[in-house]
């Protein structure tokens, strides 16, 4: 190796010269017999030298030799107090990571207290203020000296949000157009993006959408969180791009296909809007995995009613709640039945009923229901908020409601609960064993809590789980 290079340093030293000389940072390679010599620029005087071996895939090498050199001009450029993150990226996991933290979110749900991580890249115009933003969020500190990002700077910075903690893996990616062929490497797992302009530069806003469609082009859009930031807003006099233009670009790239967008203007320089717009990402982030979830279970539960109704003719459903007017159940479970055909349906103020014509029948009471032989199953909520003691008639209820079931079904009992509520007394307040002994009934008791809607998704999947087994 030091063969190679003494003897190539006076044939190169021109050409790196002629290389570097009309920009602050660029990359110059050259074959040897037998290796690869890649030089990368890092700052003014200071440039880094990797000896690479033939078999080497050089694009994924040279993706890390830029992200080494950042990391160096940062360490060169450090002024006291500056915090510089070491961590190494590992490119070619990046997509099989974001799959398995989906499935991660899926399996452990968004309850409080929980951590969760994901990918987050920030790209748009050089000059914009990417690394400045940043840098405000993650130290709350601004540089007025400009140094272009060489490549890849990784960055690991942790909120509270939503009562949970969030990790963000930060990727702020050059812009320079000879990094192009790289970032698609980097771009590989992203969960979420920030497409960043410069208030004060219309350029910057007009190639919003030439950096949309490079992401187009190198990943799947699908499951991206998008945020358009304008930044440099304390730049009033000079601004050129105002609100409205803003929102009108975030609406062109919803119209193609982007349902997780919006607009948020910052400035790095005051700081001002730099926390709200990570936030921001970060409830885009949620509530894309809660739709996630939602459609997972909503297939599972079409599935498995699909499955019970070709061994029997027709599948009744019965929820009893207090008030016709909150039912949240029932709400759910006919959004889920529109996939079927509605044949029938009935809505007083004592009963509402649903049928479809492959079988499927949804009722909803109120507590003071009627008859239940025809139902498979039954799901009654209490309301036992604040609570550390049953009333009276909700015993009677499950009473009168095992009394009318057929054997072999499934009743649900659903209790509402908060901090204040004695889960465990109130469960064994009911002491209705004596009831279901005899009726060989299915009883699950089953906590709703504060993020109810995704838990009552649970329990109707159980439901109809139970359900199947026991045909």
């Amino acid at each position: 190796i030091i063969s190679d290079l003494t003897s190539l340093i006076n044939s190169v030293v021109q050409r790196i010269r002629d290389e570097f000389a009309l920009q602050q940072f660029g990359t110059a390679s050259f074959n040897t017999e037998k290796h690869r010599l890649l030089f990368v620029s890092v700052t003014k005087g200071f440039f880094l030298i990797f000896v690479i071996v033939p078999a080497a895939l050089i694009d994924k090498v040279t993706s890390y030799a830029y992200f080494l050199a950042e990391k160096t001009a940062q360490i060169l450029t450090a002024e006291e107090g500056d915090v510089i993150q070491l961590m190494v990226p590992k490119f070619e996991y990046e997509t099989k990571e974001k799959n398995r933290l989906k499935n991660q979110l899926y399996q452990t749900r968004l309850d409080y207290g929980k951590k969760y991580r994901y990918k987050f890249i920030i790209i748009g115009d050089k000059e914009v203020g990417k690394t400045s933003i940043v840098r405000r969020f993650t130290e709350n500190k601004f540089s007025h000296d400009y140094r272009a990002t060489i490549g890849l700077n990784l960055i690991s910075h942790s909120i509270n949000f939503m009562g949970n903690d969030i990790e963000l893996f930060i990727w702020d990616i050059g812009a320079q157009k000879y990094y192009k062929r790289f970032r698609k490497t980097y771009y590989q797992g992203a969960q979420a993006v920030f497409i960043v302009f410069d208030m004060a530069n219309k350029e910057s806003y007009d190639n919003i959408e030439e950096w949309f469609n490079e992401i187009n082009e190198f990943i799947k859009m699908d499951d991206l969180s998008i945020i358009i930031v304008g930044n440099k807003s304390d730049l009033k006099n000079e601004r050129q791009i105002d609100y409205e233009k803003g929102i009108n670009i975030s609406n062109i790239l919803y119209s193609r296909g982007i349902s997780n967008i919006s607009y948020i203007e910052t400035s790095a320089l005051t700081g001002e809007n730099i926390r709200e717009a990570f936030r921001l990402i970060s409830f885009h982030y949620i509530m894309k995995n809660k739709e996630f979830e939602e459609d997972k279970l909503k297939y599972d539960i079409v599935n498995r009613i699909k499955s019970i109704l070709n061994s029997k003719e027709n599948l009744t459903i019965s929820f009893i709640t207090e008030h016709q007017y909150w039912s949240l159940g029932l709400q759910i479970l006919t959004n889920i039945a529109s996939r079927f055909i509605l044949k029938n349906s009935i809505e007083k103020t004592d009963l509402r009923k649903y049928e479809y014509e492959n079988g499927l029948i949804i009722k909803n009471y109120n507590f003071d229901f009627g008859n239940l032989t025809d139902s498979d199953a039954v799901f009654c909520i209490f309301d036992a908020r604040n609570r550390k003691h049953i009333i009276t008639q909700w015993r009677i209820i499950i009473k009168n409601i095992i009394e009318t079931m057929e054997q072999k079904k499934v009743l649900l009992i659903g209790i509402r609960v908060n901090e204040s509520t004695d889960w465990s007394n109130i469960k064994k307040e009911f002491n209705i064993n004596e009831y279901i002994e005899n009726k060989q009934i299915s009883l699950l008791f089953v906590k709703i809590g504060e993020k109810y809607r995704i838990e009552i998704f649970d329990h109707l999947k159980v439901m109809f789980n139970t359900l199947d087994s026991l045909i």
